[in-house]
C-alpha cells in the first residue's frame, strides 16, 4: 500500500524575529515522522510560510502544537505587515500528496480545526475543500476585514466561526484551516519600484479581475450590479489569485500570485502572462521567486515549453528541463534557486530508502562486483536496456538540432520524448527488481515452525516469486517498445551517429535475453503452471522478435558503413 503522506503549509504572524519563527519549527520538528520542507520569512510581509510533511496523524498533532506556540509567542496588536492576515497562525491548509484522499484530507483539517477553537479558544474558519459553505470557500472572504476588522466580523452571525467562539481574542486574531490542491505561491519581479502599476498588472491577469467603472477609466465611478455588488472585469488567467506590493528588501515591485490549480494555469503559462501585461504597462520582469515548494512536474512542463518555443527537442534528462526552466523565469534573480530544497519530490526524497539509480556509475559497479546477490543479471539487465534507449534518445536530439533540419525538430523531438519516457521506466525497474528479490529473502526468513506458519511462508514464497518473474517479463516488454525508436534512427535520424543507434540496439538485445534468464528462473520455482506457461510463453516471443529485429538493424548500418 501507499505510504500515506500530508502536506501543511501553516502561515504564521512573524518574518521578522527569527527566534521566535524558531521556537514554533522546533516544535514541528519535535513530532516524530515528521519532515520540515521548508521555512520562508518575509521582512516586509512580516510572515513566514512553513510547509512540513508526514503521516496524517503526525501532522496533524504538529499543525496544533505550532498553532499553539504561535499564540503563545505572537501578539496580533502588536504586528503590521504587507500580507492580509488575521490572527497569529493566519491559515493553515493541509494538501494530500499520496497514499490519501482529499475527501480524507477534509476530515484530517476539520479535525485539526476543532481542537484549535476547543482547546485554544481560537476562532476557526474552514476554507477551500473543507468549507461548511460555499461563502467561506474562498479564503478572501474568510479573511475579510483582516484583524482589524474581526471584532465586528464575529458579532455578525453571518460570520460565526466554524470553530471555536465568536468571541474576539485579541491576541491571537482569527484562524483558517483549509483542505487544498497543491498551490504554487509564486511572485514575478519588475523593473519598477511603484505599487500602484504592480497592482494594475496584478488585475490585469488575476481570475477576479478589477472593478468596472463607468467610462472605463481609473478614475470613474465604480458599476455596481441590481443588487450593489460591484461588476467585475475579469483577468485573463483562470485559478489565479494576484496582487502587487513594494518588496524594500529587495527594492523592487513584485506581482504575488498564487496558482491555485497549477493545471488550469500552468506557473510558466502565468509567468508568461505577466511578461506580456507588463510590457504593455511599460514595465518590464526581472525574473520569479517561488515561495515555498513546488511539485516536479511543474518545473519539466516549464522547461518543455520554453524549449519548444525554441523549436529544440525536449526529449531531454529531468535535470535539464528544470535548468531551462529556471533560467526561461529568472528563479535565480533574488536567490540561488536549489531543485534540492525547492522541489516538493526531491525533499521528501531525502528521507525515503537509498535507490540504486541514483549511485553513480563506479558505486553502481561496486556494489554490483560486492558479496551481495544484488543488484543482480536483473537490475543490470534493466539499465542495460536505459543505456540502450539512452543512445536512440540522443541520436532523436541530435537529429532535431541538425544544420538544415530545422523543419524536422518537432518530429524527432516527439521520438527523444517518446525514449525518455522508455528510459525513465527502465530505470524504475532497476531498483523494483532488486526489491523484487529482497522480498523473496524476506518471505523465505518467516517463521515454519508450526504448519499454519509454513503454509503461511510458502504462499509468502510464491507471491514474491511470481512478482520476482514479473518485474524482469516486464523489463522485456518495455525495453522491445525501444526498437521503434531505434529503427527510426537508423533510417532517418543524423547519419552521422547510425552506428550509436546500433549500439543502443545491442544493448536492448542484451537487455532483453538477460531479463528473460531471470523470468526463466524465477518461473522454475513456481508451482502455478498454468501462470509459468503464459509467461514463458510471452518471454519467448519477445525474445524472437528482438533477435529479428536487432539483426535487421545490424544488416542496415553493416550496408550504410560499407556505402559510406
Amino acid at each position: 500500500m501507499e505510504k500515506q503522506i500530508v502536506e501543511c503549509v501553516p502561515n504564521f504572524s512573524e518574518g521578522r524575529d527569527m527566534g521566535t519563527i524558531k521556537q514554533i519549527t522546533d516544535i514541528i520538528e519535535s513530532i516524530d515522522g515528521i519532515k520540515l520542507l521548508d521555512v520562508d520569512p518575509g521582512k516586509d510581509t512580516n510572515r513566514t510560510v512553513v510547509t512540513f510533511a508526514g503521516s496524517p496523524d503526525a501532522v496533524a498533532e504538529a499543525s496544533f502544537r505550532s498553532v499553539k506556540k504561535a499564540s503563545e509567542l505572537i501578539d496580533m496588536t502588536k504586528h503590521h505587515g504587507a500580507h492580509p492576515r488575521m490572527g497569529a497562525t493566519d491559515v493553515c491548509p493541509f494538501i494530500p500528496v499520496s497514499g490519501i484522499s482529499m475527501e480524507e484530507t477534509i476530515v484530517l483539517a476539520q479535525k485539526v480545526a476543532e481542537r484549535i477553537g476547543n482547546e485554544l479558544g481560537i476562532p476557526v474558519y474552514c476554507y477551500e475543500n473543507a468549507a461548511t459553505n460555499p461563502e467561506r470557500r474562498n479564503l478572501a472572504n474568510c479573511r475579510s476585514g483582516e484583524y482589524e476588522g474581526l471584532r465586528k466580523k464575529l458579532s455578525d452571525p453571518v460570520w460565526k466561526p466554524d470553530f471555536g467562539p465568536s468571541e474576539f481574542n485579541e491576541r491571537s486574531g482569527a484562524t483558517a484551516v483549509g483542505a487544498r490542491d497543491f498551490l504554487v505561491a509564486f511572485n514575478v519581479n519588475l523593473n519598477t519600484t511603484s505599487t500602484r502599476r504592480a497592482n494594475a498588472i496584478a488585475y490585469d491577469v488575476r481570475e477576479k479581475g478589477r472593478p468596472a467603472r463607468e467610462g472605463n477609466t481609473a478614475t470613474g465611478k465604480v458599476v455596481r450590479d441590481e443588487n450593489g455588488e460591484k461588476v467585475m472585469i475579469p483577468g485573463s488567467l483562470k485559478s489565479v489569485k494576484a496582487i502587487g506590493w513594494y518588496i524594500e528588501e529587495y527594492g523592487i515591485a513584485q506581482i504575488s500570485m498564487n496558482l491555485t490549480n497549477i493545471a488550469v494555469t500552468p506557473v510558466h503559462i502565468a509567468f508568461d502572462e505577466v511578461c506580456r501585461k507588463a510590457e504593455a504597462r511599460g514595465v518590464r520582469v526581472t525574473g520569479s521567486e517561488l515561495v515555498g515548494l513546488i511539485p516536479l512536474k511543474a518545473l519539466l512542463d516549464a522547461g518543455r515549453y520554453y524549449l519548444a518555443k525554441q523549436q529544440r527537442s525536449t526529449g531531454v534528462s529531468d535535470d535539464e528541463l528544470i535548468r531551462i526552466a529556471v533560467r526561461s523565469m529568472g528563479l535565480n534573480d533574488i536567490h540561488p534557486f536549489k531543485p534540492e530544497e525547492k522541489i516538493i519530490e526531491f525533499v521528501i526524497g531525502e528521507i525515503s530508502e537509498r535507490k540504486l539509480i541514483d549511485m553513480n556509475l563506479k558505486a553502481f559497479m561496486d556494489e554490483t562486483a560486492s558479496e551481495s546477490p544484488a543488484p543482480g543479471g536483473g537490475s543490470v539487465s534493466a539499465y542495460l536496456g536505459a543505456l540502450g534507449i539512452a543512445l536512440g534518445t540522443m541520436v532523436a536530439n541530435l537529429s532535431a538540432h541538425k544544420r538544415g533540419w530545422d523543419d524536422r525538430w518537432q518530429e524527432f523531438s516527439d521520438w527523444a520524448e517518446k525514449g525518455k519516457a522508455i528510459q525513465n521506466s527502465l530505470l524504475h525497474l532497476v531498483d523494483e527488481d532488486t526489491k523484487a528479490f529482497n522480498n523473496i529473502m524476506e518471505a523465505f526468513s518467516l517463521p515454519k515452525k508450526s504448519e499454519e506458519e509454513k503454509k503461511m511462508r510458502d504462499n509468502a514464497v510464491q507471491e514474491a516469486t511470481k512478482n520476482a518473474t514479473l518485474v524482469p517479463l516486464k523489463v522485456m516488454e518495455i525495453a522491445y517498445s525501444g526498437f521503434d525508436l531505434i529503427n527510426a534512427m537508423v533510417e532517418n535520424g543524423n547519419p552521422n551517429s547510425i552506428t550509436d543507434a546500433g549500439v543502443g540496439a545491442l544493448a536492448i538485445r542484451s537487455c532483453i535475453r538477460g531479463a528473460f534468464l531471470n523470468v526463466r528462473i524465477n518461473a522454475s520455482g513456481l508451482s502455478d503452471k498454468v501462470f509459468v506457461a503464459e509467461v514463458i510463453a510471452k518471454g519467448t516471443d519477445i525474445e524472437a522478435k528482438t533477435l529479428a529485429a536487432e539483426d535487421t538493424i545490424v544488416k542496415t548500418i553493416t550496408q550504410r558503413i560499407i556505402n559510406h
